[in-house]
């Protein structure tokens, strides 16, 4: 049955990891950490177009530095004493490069035949990341888990992209930052601010009542283990934010989101940031291995297709990872790893009232209760 799955970034940081197939199910997952230090904003004198007659000095932000290929993946990203084994830092590191470890090879596993490229990037002013993207694979048409680690200081724009209305009392001028990818954000020094964040949604072509079942179970055992109210929260969360304005749907049938978490103790957030990452195999998975030999119909392909072209709406106009991406100069092929190969517009389609993609668009526009 067609389908696309996407692990998507943190809403702040550049994409960590998506996956588009042709046969398998969609999801979406995201986790992050920030933190902002109490430090008063800098303006730097910069050369602007440079590159071109006229160039003028204007008073510029300071933007993220472009990424240098490496060879080698280090065994951190942290320098000094950031690589300090006992800091939430490292610890968020070591988790997101676990998790991408590991889900890198339950879809290898999966996928019966793909193999992950490696790229590994380094940037200037501090940290790096890892990105890994399997294409043309048996099950998926692509998937990219990336893990990235950068600091040094936020443009403005960059940061109200990052914390939407949060952001409104912030003065102009760069925030200093640190930001850890699937995806975490923090500030050197002792932080003045902090927040967690994450998610994972499900984004099928069609829907298999059972298996959303399934994903939503999962999500809902991860929350339970911390509180009975992030489930439902959380949820409700979920059907807000994967919000296509414009059409006035959701991508998807939802699942968990948060943001912005700081009125807990940073270690319960960071285990309960862990425990979603780690549900993302579970949850995921194991409809994949149900599905991913179901044949399919050019009809069907179609309108997964559609379903792709609302996936790439939201992402592009909406999604504030991506947003935070562009605007802080990030590394282009990682903010848009979540886009498909392939997707599809039709003028003014409207499926079948009772078909089976009606009922699907039913359940993005009117959300859902599924457990």
């Amino acid at each position: 049955m067609p389908c696309t799955i996407s692990v998507t970034a943190p809403s702040y940081a550049i994409t960590p990891f998506t996956f588009t197939s042709s046969k398998s199910t969609p999801i979406s997952h995201t986790s992050n950490f920030l933190t902002k230090q109490n430090r008063k904003p800098l303006t730097v004198t910069k050369s602007m177009n440079s590159n071109r007659k006229g160039a003028v000095k204007v008073n510029a932000t300071v933007s993220i530095e472009k990424e240098t290929p490496e060879t080698e993946r280090p065994d951190t990203f942290l320098r000094g004493s950031e690589n300090d084994a006992s800091s939430v830092r490292y610890r968020f590191e070591k988790m997101i490069r676990e998790a991408q470890d590991r889900v890198c090879n339950a879809i290898e596993i999966a996928d019966g035949g793909g193999k992950f490229k490696e790229d590994v990037w380094s940037r200037p002013g501090g940290g790096g990341g890892i990105s890994r993207v399997l294409q043309d694979g048996a099950v998926w048409e692509k998937a990219g888990v990336n893990v990235s680690v950068v600091y040094g200081q936020m443009p403005p724009d960059a940061y109200r992209a990052a914390k939407g209305a949060a952001a409104n009392d912030q003065k102009p001028g760069p925030i200093p930052f640190f930001a850890a990818g699937i995806s975490s954000v923090n500030a050197p020094g002792a932080p003045r601010q902090w927040w967690f964040g994450g998610g994972t949604d499900l984004t099928p072509a069609y829907i298999f009542e059972e298996d959303v079942k399934h994903f939503h179970s999962v999500q809902k055992k991860a929350c339970d283990k911390f509180d009975p109210t992030f489930y439902p929260r959380f949820k409700k969360w979920c059907d807000d934010y994967f919000y296509i304005k414009h059409r006035d749907e959701r991508r998807g049938l939802g699942g968990i989101f948060f943001d912005d978490l700081n009125d807990y103790d940073q270690e319960m957030l960071l285990s309960f940031a862990t425990e979603c990452a780690n549900s993302v195999i579970p949850a995921y998975i194991p409809i994949i291995e149900k599905r991913k030999d179901l044949p399919f119909t050019d009809h069907q392909k179609a309108w997964q297709q559609l379903r792709r072209g609302r996936y790439v709406e939201f992402n592009l106009v909406y999604d504030r990872g991506t947003t935070f991406g562009l605007k802080t100069g990030g590394r282009i092929e990682s903010i848009l790893v979540s886009l498909p190969l392939t997707a599809r517009w039709e003028y003014d389609h409207k499926p079948e009232v009772g078909s089976e993609e009606w009922k699907l668009l039913d359940a993005c526009i009117n959300p859902k209760e599924w457990i």
